[in-house]
């Protein structure tokens, strides 16, 4: 949207690439929410709404680059977005640090761990409460579109329009976005590189802050793993890619295979701390976005570890650049139908061998029946 004016006089807007095919009501509700529908029905009605200088309806799509005529007045004051609120000058400058990107239609920032998304009854400080800092004048407030857990650092994409917020929520929903997450574990998985499924849902007597697995009644959940690097047999570390989105599905998937992520008391409970200098904070990082863009092309970008995440690398022996963060799912370059195929099943026939050779060690009535029941899946040494 832009081209704004005052609102008692005659308006145009030119219809921006983050709206296009939007029907004409619906561009209202984005951009223009204090005018009801009733209103725009009323003034389509009567010819005061025109489209390119032609009379439109509400159900009439927008193409880019069209001028929206908007009548004066409409607003509904009990409709009207609350006042922005004011920030101080190192909010603003905490906001801005943040910041590792900007495009057209995004800001993406860097969220440091301990520091909220959104707010709550006893959260009073969060990313969207620092957003303002990115609205000047008349520019609508940049919208969240996902989210990161308080503890969890890493890249966070806000949208800077509703038009681009509409666009990159059905990226993020229909699972086109791709995410690679970087973990530290406690252990090292026997198999480096798979799936793990498991569906998950709220534990009960939890009020809903905390998720299981409940292979009955869970949703559907599935995360990629692959283990970059070990230190001896007390820690690894992991590259990560959700491939559904349910609540702390990385550290829930993590701490039922038995290695929960570093830190992450929650799930993983004392085992989940090492011993040593290595800093009690969660370890896990939203290392890389690849998203594509309303206006067109991707956005892909990667943010540095935290301190804390940095220096436990460190001290393990971990190269930061042993990994390129890459999307574990995505298709390599060069790659054939025939070889895709050829790999698939070399992948399964590895998978059903490790299998069988789980399910003679493991017998019958051992400890660790529960662990079983979580279907994961891949290939790698087992040690």
């Amino acid at each position: 949207m832009s081209d704004k004016s005052k609102s008692d006089k005659v308006r145009q807007f030119t219809i921006a690439s983050d709206d296009d095919g939007v029907r004409l009501d619906r561009w209202f509700k984005r951009n223009l929410p204090q005018i009801g529908f009733a209103t725009v029905s009323r003034w389509a009605r009567t010819g005061q709404i025109r489209v390119d200088g032609k009379r439109a309806k509400p159900e009439d799509r927008l193409v880019t680059g069209q001028v929206l005529r908007v009548p004066p007045g409409g607003e509904q004051k009990s409709r009207a977005s609350k006042p922005r609120r004011e920030l101080t000058a190192d909010e603003v400058a905490e906001a801005k640090a943040m910041v590792i990107k900007q495009t057209q239609s995004a800001i993406i920032l860097n969220k440091p761990p301990g520091l909220a998304t959104q707010g709550g009854s006893k959260t009073h400080k969060h990313v969207d409460g620092l957003l303002d800092a990115f609205a000047e004048g008349d520019e609508p407030r940049p919208r969240l579109v996902h989210r990161l857990d308080k503890d969890t650092s890493g890249v966070l994409l806000v949208a800077r329009t509703p038009g681009s917020a509409a666009s990159f929520s059905k990226r993020f929903s229909g699972r086109s976005a791709r995410k690679v997450y970087w973990a530290l574990v406690v252990g090292v998985p026997d198999v480096k590189e798979g799936t793990i499924d498991a569906p998950l849902a709220k534990q009960p007597g939890t009020g809903g802050e905390k998720m299981h697995v409940d292979e009955e009644g869970g949703q559907p959940a599935k995360t990629r793993y692959r283990v970059v690097d070990q230190a001896g047999k007390s820690a690894a570390w992991v590259e990560l890619e959700p491939l559904t989105g349910r609540t702390h599905q990385l550290r829930v998937h993590l701490a039922a295979i038995g290695h929960p992520i570093v830190g992450d008391g929650k799930y993983g409970g004392q085992d989940a701390f090492l011993t040593g200098s290595i800093s009690r904070k969660m370890h896990l990082h939203a290392r890389r976005l690849v998203i594509e863009a309303p206006e067109g092309g991707k956005i892909d970008v990667t943010a540095e570890l935290p301190e804390h995440f940095a220096a436990s690398m460190e001290q393990l022996g971990f190269d930061q650049s042993l990994s390129k963060a890459k999307p574990l799912t995505y298709e390599q370059p060069g790659t054939t139908r025939a070889e895709k195929k050829q790999a698939a099943r070399a992948h399964a026939k590895q998978y059903r061998k490790t299998r069988r050779g789980e399910r003679r060690s493991r017998g019958g009535g051992k400890p660790g029946a529960r662990k079983s029941a979580i279907r994961t899946s891949g290939r790698g040494r087992r040690k």
